[in-house]
């Protein structure tokens, strides 16, 4: 069951060494659905599809037969008959608009410093902020990380080391997308403060402002934002112009909007007048750094 999901932070570092950009989460979740469209598959074709070892693809078979999401057979998968029947959640929306995901979380990783207490809202986005933070804790000493995204605190804990990061998660009712929603997440942010909240959200629409297909969650977030200092927006190209059935925030509550270079540049101009901090990090580059990144400030 999906409760049993372990999270796959150890093997990063691993799959980001083989010569492919490709991350675990990534590589797993392709393997589901194709399992979602045939009975089984094999080692050596999703090896060719996805230019990884034949290694790698067993790895990543026995972490989803060890997690109850698939079973390994002789040089390949199986399908497990209640597969069809799961909702896909977070780890299928993994590899979405991933390039663009990793540039976002690059730029936003640039607004972390040393003694912040930081907010990081539930989310394939910025899941990817806290990869990219878990792998300099070191170098930011002294953090405090509220969450009430199950991957992200379990990523930042497995990756504390001698970091003195403090992580609190806030309790709630669990989503399919991972997250820890309703009335007992809300109660626990109304006591808390934080310097930064980096959020992602399911749509952004110029009307609407921040949108989400869950309405729990959408309150839980709206907690998330009367509880920080500072809201950062983190949403790939695609969630401009979608509206949700409900409303987190008007635009006018975001400080920084961190977005991709996918959008029209009608569709950019328009956002970027309507928040303080509009920053697009090119999805092309693999580590954007501020020579690539373009931030403009409303006047």
């Amino acid at each position: 069951m999906f409760e049993s999901i372990v999270f796959y932070v150890l093997a990063i570092a691993e799959a980001r060494g083989q010569g492919s950009s490709m991350l675990a989460p990534e590589r797993q979740a392709r393997i589901l659905k194709e399992l979602q469209l045939h009975e089984a598959v094999r080692v050596a074709d999703i090896a060719a599809t996805l230019n990884v070892s034949e290694m790698t693809i067993r790895r990543d078979i026995e972490a989803l037969d060890a997690n109850g999401l698939a079973r390994k057979i002789h040089g390949g998968a199986m399908r497990l008959a209640r597969l069809s029947a799961l909702e896909p959640g977070f780890l299928l929306n993994a590899d979405k608009e991933l390039d663009a995901k990793l540039a976002i979380a690059g730029a936003a990783l640039k607004l972390i410093k040393p003694g912040m207490t930081l907010a990081l809202t539930g989310g394939t986005t910025t899941y990817q902020l806290a990869v990219h933070l878990a792998a300099v804790l070191e170098q930011l000493r002294e953090l405090t990380v509220v969450t009430n995204s199950l991957k992200v605190a379990e990523l930042l804990y497995r990756q504390q080391g001698n970091s003195s990061c403090t992580v609190i998660v806030t309790g709630g009712e669990r989503t399919p997308s991972e997250a820890l929603v309703g009335p007992v997440a809300r109660l626990a942010l109304h006591s808390l403060n934080t310097d930064l909240c980096f959020m992602g959200v399911h749509g952004l629409d110029a009307e609407r402002g921040l949108t989400s297909p869950n309405q729990l969650e959408a309150e839980t977030n709206a907690a998330f934002i009367e509880s920080t200092g500072r809201l950062v927006v983190l949403a790939d190209s695609t969630k401009f112009q979608v509206r949700s059935l409900a409303t987190i925030a008007p635009l006018s509550a975001v400080d920084t909007l961190i977005t991709d270079d996918g959008a029209s540049a009608a569709t950019r101009e328009m956002f970027a007048s309507r928040v303080p901090t509009f920053t697009v990090a090119p999805a092309a580059d693999p580590r954007p750094g501020p020579a690539r990144n373009s931030t403009r400030k409303s006047s």
